[in-house]
């Protein structure tokens, strides 16, 4: 029985590591683009406590070689140095830069969410891109991006950035997203497929139709969401539009998270909204994440410990480490990430099996997620 548990486990690492590999050719960058004067953009950037990123952000998106947009911020009620900031950026943007003061949070909506949907609102462009304040953009990002919307004739597309890893625990666990994306979503599915389960989208870099986007009603329709992007790319679908996902970690770069702390609470929050606030989900996800990833290890110990050396105790988990860490090494060499503590693997799904246990103990029996000064309570 356990030869046969062995060689369950071996045999979806193996599929996961080939949906990898084809997901590494698909997941592309987006084509170089002329520069061109096309329809006029509303580039829509909501920051909350941003003070480390807004500068750096707004900057670069000034920056921008595409003909004719617009760069509208919304400070969502900032305890930090962030209004103060966004002044001297509108002094500094010769009248390029719009900055909007949050309303207050009504019930029944998330922070971001709301956010987004201000902006929305004071938007003149027919494309709407939503970008996050902690990211930084190329001078072509925009052109690229509206090129690629255009020749797709998607109504949605949304990219990957880099993400930039500077200490320890960023190093090690937000590689995690890299991980969850492309060895278990199909993106040729994402583009090709109506189908809303094969969904991906990135909220630091969301770019819409605004047609489309008003058709599905924007953020009003995810208020309540916190993974409010995946959500937008099931109503998307849902209503018949197309999505187009691209590899953008050549063109805009983020800073999401700066110690563990940070990576906690974030994960935290999100964890157990993503899987659609599923006790069974979490449940099998928990016990997915173990079998595959951290009970070879046990079994390993148990062999050297007991002198076992069979296959079933000591060689199909050697096996499956390896396949394992293959697939981390695969990302890591893509997107830039640490080939040495790829080699640690088993310490972030660890990690990662707690954060899903906090997530789901915090927003299902304790007082919900906190993140940036705000409560948010789901029970």
């Amino acid at each position: 029985m356990l030869y046969y548990y062995q060689i369950l486990v071996l045999f979806l690492l193996m599929f996961f590591l080939g949906l990898l590999l084809r997901n590494l050719i698909d997941f592309s960058f987006m084509p170089q683009k002329s520069p061109y004067a096309g329809p006029l953009v509303s580039v829509l950037v909501p920051a909350r406590n941003e003070a480390l990123n807004i500068e750096r952000c707004v900057r670069s998106l000034l920056q921008q070689d595409y003909g004719v947009f617009e760069i509208i911020v919304l400070d969502d009620g900032s305890t930090d140095k962030t209004p103060e900031l966004l002044d001297g950026l509108m002094k500094e943007s010769a009248g390029r830069l719009q900055i909007l003061r949050g309303e207050a949070l009504p019930d029944g909506w998330h922070g971001k969410t709301w956010a987004c949907f201000q902006l929305s609102r004071m938007a003149k462009g027919e494309l709407l891109l939503f970008t996050d304040a902690d990211t930084m953009h190329k001078s072509d990002a925009l052109r690229r991006s509206v090129g690629s919307l255009m020749d797709s004739g998607s109504d949605m597309l949304s990219i990957m950035p880099h993400q930039e890893l500077g200490s320890f625990w960023e190093k090690l666990l937000v590689p995690l997203i890299h991980v969850i994306l492309l060895c278990y979503l199909p993106i040729r599915l994402v583009r090709t497929s109506p189908n809303p389960a094969f969904s991906f989208a990135n909220g630091q870099f969301i770019l819409f139709r605004r047609d489309f986007y008003e058709r599905i009603d924007g953020h009003a329709a995810v208020r309540n969401a916190i993974v409010e992007d995946v959500w937008l790319c099931r109503a998307v679908k849902k209503a018949g539009g197309r999505v187009a996902a691209y590899n953008g970690s050549d063109i805009v770069s983020c800073r999401m998270y700066r110690n563990f702390k940070e990576i906690w609470e974030g994960f935290s929050k999100n964890l157990f909204a993503a899987i659609g606030y599923s006790t069974p989900g979490l449940f099998m996800l928990v016990t997915v994440i173990a079998a595959l990833y951290v009970a070879p290890y046990l079994f390993i110990a148990s062999s050297v410990l007991m002198g076992d050396f069979s296959v079933s105790m000591f060689w199909l988990p050697f096996f499956q480490i390896t396949v394992a860490i293959i697939c981390r090494l695969a990302i890591a060499r893509v997107f830039h990430q640490s080939l040495i503590l790829s080699l640690l693997h088993v310490i972030s799904q660890s990690v990662l099996i707690a954060i899903a246990i906090n997530s789901f103990m915090m927003i299902k029996y304790g007082k919900g997620a906190y993140w940036k000064g705000r409560n948010y309570n789901f029970s």
